[in-house]
């Protein structure tokens, strides 16, 4: 008698390829969620440009669309700026009058520029020659600059300057040792005599290597023997004040 062989009894289960099959729709799925979530739109960006569109002052004052955060501030540095530089400006009419008053607009010239207002005080103003004590004659003025200076906070370089006539002595080697000792005094004085704060100064001695007019004589000596005091423009920033 022949035996029959059974059927093999199906799997239990779902087939084997519904796995892979599943696995790869799986995939596809977050793919095309991972495309959908990056096709997204910032709403609020997408906000902020359409209103700036049709805000016309943000176009007018802002050189973005997104509006800056800290308007406020920046108009107070503006108005702040302004300030300083009306400042700057009652500063030289006093000195001019001071000038004026005295008979002084011969040997001391104000004048403003980019850096300040500048003070260019001629060597007879305020030094014996060859010397870096101060004579008794330059007191009013120093006290009048010190009487503004007290009234503002602003950054201020003193100059020291000499003709190229060489200076041979003891206390000073050379013209540079002079010209800035002579810058150093003014400063001394100022802070001393008026309470300034010494850190708003710069003292620098540049001795002949920048004189105003050629070398060619006693006039010209005279002239380029000077000091020069700086009150700074806010606008000049520090850096600049010093290497100019």
């Amino acid at each position: 008698m022949k035996l029959r062989r059974r059927p093999p009894e199906p799997a239990k289960g779902a087939p084997r390829w519904m796995v892979t099959f599943s696995d790869l729709v799986t995939l596809i799925l977050v793919f095309f969620i991972l495309l959908f979530s990056m096709s997204q739109i910032d709403m609020i960006k997408f906000k902020t440009i359409s209103e700036s569109f049709r805000d016309r002052h943000v176009l007018d004052f802002y050189p973005s669309i997104i509006p800056n955060e800290h308007p406020a501030s920046m108009e107070q540095n503006d108005q702040n700026a302004g300030e300083e530089s009306d400042s700057l400006d009652q500063l030289l009419m006093e000195i001019q009058t001071f000038l004026d008053q005295n008979g002084l607009e011969d040997v001391i010239v104000a004048n403003r520029t980019e850096r300040g207002v500048v003070l260019v005080l001629q060597e007879q103003v305020l030094f014996e020659s060859g010397e870096a004590s101060l004579i008794d004659r330059s007191y009013p003025f120093l006290d009048k600059v010190g009487t503004v200076l007290s009234s503002m906070p602003n950054l201020v370089k003193v100059e020291g300057h000499t003709d190229n006539r060489p200076i041979t002595t003891y206390r000073y080697p050379s013209n540079w040792e002079l010209s800035a000792a002579r810058a150093s005094t003014v400063i001394r004085y100022l802070t001393e005599n008026h309470k300034l704060e010494s850190r708003r100064f710069i003292a620098v001695g540049y001795g002949e290597t920048r004189p105003v007019v050629p070398n060619s004589g006693p006039e010209n000596w005279e002239k380029n023997r000077r000091v020069e005091i700086i009150i700074s423009d806010p606008k000049y920033d520090e850096e600049s004040l010093i290497n100019n």
